[in-house]
Order: C-alpha cells, then structure tokens, then sequence
C-alpha cells in the first residue's frame, strides 16, 4: 500500500546520510540522527525534483565503493566545500 503524506504541502529541506542516499524532511522537524540538511529547501515537488537530478546510483556508498569508510554522522556532505573530517563510526 502506498504511504500517503501527511504534509504534502509546506518546504522540505533535502535530506542525506552516510551512505548518501537522499529524501526530504519536514520543515521545522529534528533530523534523523544520520541525516544532514544538504542546503536545499523547496516545496515537495522542487525537492523530489532536485533529488532526481542529483541522485543518480541509488545504490548505498559502501556498495559503490568497497573499502571506503563510511561517513559518519556530522560529517560533510558529499561535494560541500564548508570542511569538516570525515572517519570509520566507533
């Protein structure tokens, strides 16, 4: 059955986690403990939009690429310029 939404109107920001898969979350709430806001904001559709356009291997990072320690939560955004570190989760 498909999950309806409960907020289909209102902005999202474009969400990531460690393994760089996308989605959007409801503005205004907590993210998810592996999730980083990615700076983009629209509606549902602009978001969805943008996700499309920006995630093209659905597939998770540690299958992509065998070897590669995962990114932790507070680490940067994949392609984000504004630094940080990134290292293997205790």
């Amino acid at each position: 059955m498909a999950r309806r939404w409960r907020c289909a109107v209102g902005r999202f920001p474009v969400v990531v986690n460690g393994e760089e898969q996308y989605s959007i979350w409801v503005e205004g709430r907590e993210l998810p403990l592996e999730g980083r806001d990615t700076g983009v904001t629209g509606t549902r559709e602009e978001c969805l939009a943008h996700i499309d356009e920006v995630w093209t291997d659905q597939r998770p990072l540690s299958v992509r690429r065998p070897g590669r320690p995962v990114i932790c939560p507070g680490s940067p955004v994949p392609g984000d310029a504004s630094g940080g570190s990134r290292s293997r989760c205790s």
